[in-house]
């Protein structure tokens, strides 16, 4: 097992209610260099590690979108600017966007799961050369659950669009589930690599979708999550049939995954 490096608190600013985005910079030695969708293990000290997404790359800062909802989640997201954590990694595969060609790129993130897309929705923006349209469609519970706002107006070449399952005071925008967005967007379906990110259930129902679309499994690419532990595949936690998903995974490609999420939990 990799020992954890040390990594400081730069920033820590309110997302929504219950998530935080931090950026944290390396005390000393930096860890490789992340790609977009591989994770970090982050480790609050005196309480316990967990796997997060890296959702910002820039010049060895890592940015990690986090939602308190455990013990360590909460603890990263209290942490104060200057606080020290320990941080191991790169993890796991990528997106992968240079495989996608010179075809339509379609993004397509419910809740959370936008924070490992953004730093692929950027990748694509400042190097749109050579790729067809790029579409980005987001989904939230609520209005006051949606992450980045300031940044999502930037997004909309040729299209960004944004739902919510339930609307409330002031929103005039769309609602409904993420994939009533796919009517507005503009793509060729057998030429797009489509990337997703969510709920598993949001995940099933994107790629059904996609799949009556045309998009054939292996132009989706989707991120899953199970209970990561070592992230080095010894402990089997994150096991998924024959994938282990801290090494497999998280991203894979539907074609391989689409069987296995057929079969329910336990």
């Amino acid at each position: 097992m990799t020992i954890p490096l040390p990594y400081r608190v730069a920033s820590n600013r309110a997302e929504t209610s219950d998530t935080r985005t931090i950026e944290l910079c390396p005390v000393g030695e930096a860890l490789p260099s992340f790609s977009p969708g591989q994770f970090a293990m982050v480790y609050a000290f005196g309480v316990g590690e967990i796997p997060v997404s890296v959702a910002g790359l820039r010049d060895g800062t890592l940015t990690h979108t986090i939602r308190g909802v455990g013990a360590v989640s909460r603890a990263l997201c209290e942490a104060a600017p200057g606080t020290r954590v320990g941080v191991r990694g790169p993890f796991g595969t990528g997106w992968e966007l240079s495989a996608a060609g010179g075809g339509d790129l379609l993004v397509v993130a419910g809740g959370i799961g936008l924070a490992p897309l953004r730093p692929l929705v950027r990748a694509a923006l400042s190097s749109p050369g050579g790729r067809g349209r790029l579409n980005v469609l987001i989904g939230a519970r609520a209005p006051e659950d949606l992450l980045y706002r300031e940044e999502l107006g930037g997004w909309g070449r040729p299209y960004c669009g944004v739902t919510v399952d339930r609307a409330g005071p002031g929103w005039s925008g769309h609602v409904g589930v993420v994939t009533t967005l796919l009517d507005q967007a503009a793509f060729s379906p057998r030429e797009t690599t489509a990337f997703v990110c969510g709920p598993e259930v949001m995940i099933r129902a994107t790629a059904r979708e996609l799949l009556h679309r045309g998009v054939p499994a292996e132009g989706i690419r989707v991120s899953l999550e199970r209970n990561m532990h070592c992230a080095t595949g010894h402990c089997g936690h994150c096991q998924l049939g024959p994938l282990l998903l801290c090494r497999d995974g998280p991203v894979v490609g539907y074609d391989q995954a689409g069987p296995l999420l057929a079969v329910r939990e336990l």
